[in-house]
């Protein structure tokens, strides 16, 4: 049977890029993968476990049990994968690379956004995580500790990173421009033995303080029994005798050799934190085996991970992006990768174009947020002065990216040929859930294909009924796969209410957006649920809407919400930041040509021009905030956002309109 679509559906694109003929004669997957991981998704994900390095070979695949048990009771599920087996992800991720010759490839080169630049070849990245897990076993850390990671993108992070990997400890890594509030939080939360830091950062050619935030996130909690220190920009900082330690002290004179130990594949491995923008944080944890199973092979089918490879996922090291696509899953497969410290307009707004030509990056992996951005600074396209013929794919993550946007990308930084891997995944999910394999699928601008082999997405009603092609409805993930959180760090109970209760009644996890399948299968995604908009009876989805606006040559971003209105229940309200200069006219053609792509039901009923968009630090657009904006509520809590002042900037911008 199938159900009535909860969201309605209204843009269509037409577009579709066939895969490159040349990228498909040498694609990392065969043609028939799908078709064979479907008849045996387990037996799909224990042959890809087989790709690492395991100290006990296991035997098992997956042991689940689901929410709701056969007697009816409801409790949070319990997924293992693997779980007789064991091995170092550090390991994995280096060692073993060095072992089988590959010591001399570069593994990172870093630049700092001062201009200083460093590489560690894989040879050289093993030494300094074993004096790392060194001074951090002299430190006290064992296996199961906490420590938390309070740092800017530097090879340190990394170092660091992987030392507590290799320990068997549990690294939870918080943004460098997180208030004290927020590091508190999930220092207290995790309970953690050691505070990782710095005296300062690099933020827009300024050297930002960072230790003060640090000493005033741990003041009070005994749990913590030391803050190393990462000496940066060489501001004085304040120092606690006893407590706070100088890494160059205790790390550079440690000994550059580590014997490392294997650990159970349910190990712990991570806990990442949902941004906290709305209520309490959530501390998803991630473990060992299934984890990095499913980071190493998506990583290398979906990017076609080739041995000459230069990749560089742009995301700061503190979300799971990186974690996933910059750490585990690119080390795990021995490519060499750029990091950068720096923010893309730091000097100058071709930061980037600068730093792919330098490197020579061949997959440059950003968020839509920055591809919206650059239209902005470059409606012209990338300026001829710099070479980027070295890129052979793009890719995209973050939140849908609108299909203008996913355009101009592909034609002005991807020459009109490099397909975009539109991955769609979540801190929840750990790794890509759906996303093209770029030598295999037709892409579609603004689409994030159909799930990788071995996995699989829904979109259903509320009854957990599939809905048909065209009809938006619920995204679900119908059965288990190895990168799943196991449970909310400490409260499994909302584990549960959050990502099982719903639809129980099938097994299914929900993933709190909202998506439609065209009659090809390609899944679409149409955001958040709680970001639709009910007008006049009508669920809109604000992802469409800000599609439309974007692809008017007036509009560099948009940011769609709701707001009450007394006739329709709620009205469409859009801010707009103009890609150039707007004439007196713009906000009436604007409406008009919104009611032309998608029809009179959507066209806003009002739209502000404003200079910029309340985003969080990993680029999505804050669309609650823009509510309590139109609503004239308190702003709340904002110092999570890139910019905490902002919200409030617009608010007097659009208030005294």
């Amino acid at each position: 049977m199938t159900g009535e679509a909860p969201i309605r559906e209204l843009l269509v694109e037409s577009r579709a890029y066939p895969p490159p003929a040349a990228l498909a004669a040498v694609a990392n997957v065969d043609a028939d993968a799908w078709a064979r991981a479907e008849e045996d998704p387990e037996a799909f994900w224990v042959e890809a476990a087989r790709r690492l390095d395991w100290a006990t070979p296991f035997t098992r695949g997956l042991d689940w049990t689901p929410a709701l048990t056969a007697d009816g009771t409801l409790q949070p599920p319990r997924a293992e994968w693997f779980a007789d087996g064991t091995l170092n992800v550090a390991v994995n991720c280096v060692d073993r690379h060095v072992a089988a010759g590959l010591g001399d490839r570069v593994a990172f080169h870093w630049e700092g956004e001062p201009g200083d630049t460093r590489s560690l070849t894989f040879a050289e990245l093993q030494r300094e995580v074993a004096k790392a897990a060194n001074a951090l076993t002299e430190l006290g850390i064992r296996r199961g500790d906490r420590v938390v990671i309070y740092l800017p993108v530097l090879l340190e992070t990394v170092i660091v990173t992987l030392a507590v990997a290799r320990l068997g400890a549990v690294h939870s890594l918080v943004f460098g421009g997180f208030s004290a509030e927020a590091l508190r939080f999930r220092v207290a939360d995790t309970g953690a033995k050691l505070l990782v830091t710095s005296d300062g950062q690099y933020r827009r050619g300024t050297a930002v303080p960072v230790k003060d935030n640090a000493d005033a996130a741990v003041a009070g909690l005994d749990h913590v029994e030391h803050v190393l220190v990462i000496r940066r920009t060489g501001d004085d900082i304040a120092w606690a005798p006893g407590r706070d330690v100088w890494w160059h002290e205790l790390v550079d004179t440690q000994p550059d050799s580590h014997s490392a130990e294997a650990f159970p594949a349910e190990t712990p491995l991570f806990i990442i934190y949902t941004s906290g923008t709305t209520g309490k944080p959530k501390g998803l944890v991630h473990t060992s085996g299934g984890y990095l199973t499913q980071a190493s092979w998506t990583h290398w089918a979906a990017f076609d991970a080739k041995p000459d490879d230069v990749h560089w996922c742009t995301a700061d090291l503190a979300w799971v992006t990186a974690h996933t696509y910059e750490l585990y899953g690119p080390l795990s497969n021995a490519t060499t990768q750029v990091i950068y410290e720096g923010t893309p307009d730091a000097p100058r707004r071709t930061r980037h174009f600068e730093i792919i030509e330098r490197y020579g990056v061949t997959v440059y992996y950003t968020a839509p947020t920055l591809v919206r951005t650059l239209m902005t600074w470059f409606p012209d396209g990338v300026p001829s002065e710099f070479d980027l013929s070295s890129i052979r794919l793009l890719g995209s993550v973050g939140e849908a990216i609108n299909p203008e946007a996913w355009v101009w990308f592909r034609d002005n930084v991807g020459a009109g040929t490099a397909p975009i891997v539109d991955t769609w995944w979540q801190s929840e999910t750990g790794a890509a859930i759906m996303a093209p394999i770029p030598g295999r699928s037709t892409i579609k601008p603004g689409s994030a294909t159909r799930a990788l082999p071995g996995l699989a997405t829904l979109v259903v009603d509320e009854r957990g009924e599939q809905v048909p092609p065209g009809a938006g409805g619920y995204l679900v993930i119908p059965r288990a796969f190895p990168a799943l959180a196991r449970t909310v760090w400490g409260d499994p109970q909302r584990y549960l209410d959050s990502y099982w209760r719903r639809f129980a009644d099938r097994g299914y996890f929900f993933s709190g957006d909202g998506a439609k399948t065209d009659a090809d299968g390609d899944v679409w995604l149409l955001g958040r649920v709680d970001d639709v908009i009910n007008v006049s009876g009508h669920r809109l989805s604000t992802i469409e809407i800000e599609s439309a606006l974007v692809a008017h040559p007036l509009v560099g971003e948009a940011g769609v919400t709701g707001a009450d209105d007394p006739v329709t229940g709620e009205a469409i309200v859009a801010f707009v930041i103009p890609a150039r200069e707007a004439a007196p006219d713009a906000v009436a053609e604007l409406r008009a040509h919104v009611a032309r792509a998608i029809g009179p039901i959507a066209k806003p009923r009002d739209i502000h021009l404003v200079p910029e968009l309340p985003k969080t630090r990993s680029g999505k657009i804050m669309r609650r905030l823009l509510r309590d904006i139109v609503d004239g509520r308190p702003l709340g809590d904002t110092t999570s956002l890139q910019d905490p002042d902002g919200p409030a900037r617009i608010a007097e911008l659009v208030r005294g309109a």
